[in-house]
């Protein structure tokens, strides 16, 4: 069928509202993104003051406890706990794809051990059913910043009731930067003491809780601080990775639209040759 003029005029409008709403997702995309960093200095501060409060508690101990290094090796009976924090919504590239790998490849590290996955993200789960990849327990992720304690503590509350048999626990999350993000993993139990260094002061302060017990509170609170800042920086990541597609869709749309107008001008020019020829033609009969 001959392609007419009209038509090309049409595909060239549809092509401009495509590249508003590329602009539009990508601006959202950008908003987000700074929202997010602008979060983390808060949850920052949050976790400096929990960490003290952790120095103190373990200063209150009648027994100090015993270090541990940060990778110690774990019982092969005890298992593994791994949250992958994914997307929850889709022009992020691979950005999923990439986290759940690097879930895998801890999954190959022990494969003897009982693996238990927890995923984070809609997203996430569409490319784990497409992978076949089992999984134990999911939630989404944030749309907004604002949304991140409340999901801490919904993966808090799932973590705890399978904390049985002393599994170990593993966070997996992107983090923003310059290129591409990278997965970075962290490990949440069993827990780290040696990095908070014991208080040292004149004069204790007054406590209501027996050491153990506040011990054990503040150290559920830090886990909390370590999941919502991981989670903040996943939903930078995510945002940051739907800017980076977006400048690509933009660059394809801005293509398209060149190839258009080049081709409506040609149309153009046909039309108007055909017009002249036809008034020749018509001007040269009797």
């Amino acid at each position: 069928m001959t392609e007419r003029l009209v038509d090309v005029t049409q595909r060239i409008r549809t092509v401009h509202q495509l590249s508003a709403v590329i602009s539009a997702m990508r601006g959202i995309a950008a908003a987000r993104a700074r929202e997010a960093r602008a979060q983390l200095d808060g949850i920052r501060a949050y976790a400096r003051t929990i960490a003290g409060g952790i120095g103190h508690a373990l200063a209150f101990l009648p027994q100090p406890l015993p270090p541990e290094p940060p990778h110690a090796p774990h019982p092969a009976h005890a298992g593994h706990v791994v949250i992958a924090l994914c997307a929850e919504q889709g022009f992020a590239g691979a950005f999923s794809a990439h986290v759940l790998e690097a879930a895998e490849r801890v999954r190959l590290r022990a494969p003897e051990r009982p693996f238990t996955l927890f995923i984070i993200g809609d997203r996430g789960l569409l490319v784990a059913e497409e992978k076949s990849i089992p999984y134990a327990w999911s939630a989404a992720m944030i749309s907004h910043p604002d949304q991140a304690p409340e999901l801490a503590s919904r993966i808090v509350d799932a973590l705890y009731a399978r904390l049985d048999g002393g599994p170990q626990v593993s966070l997996l999350h992107a983090v923003p930067g310059d290129g591409a993000a990278q997965v970075t993993e962290k490990r949440l139990v069993p827990f780290d003491f040696a990095r908070f260094p014991l208080a040292r002061h004149a004069v204790p302060p007054l406590t209501t809780l027996p050491p153990d017990v506040l011990l054990a509170r503040l150290v559920e609170e830090y886990v909390f601080t370590e999941l919502a800042e991981a989670i903040m920086l996943s939903f930078a990541a995510e945002n940051e990775a739907r800017m980076r597609a977006m400048i690509a869709a933009h660059a394809n749309v801005d293509k398209t639209l060149d190839s258009l107008v080049a081709r409506s001008r040609q149309l153009r020019q046909e039309e108007i040759t055909n017009e002249i020829v036809e008034l020749a033609a018509a001007a040269s009969r009797p």
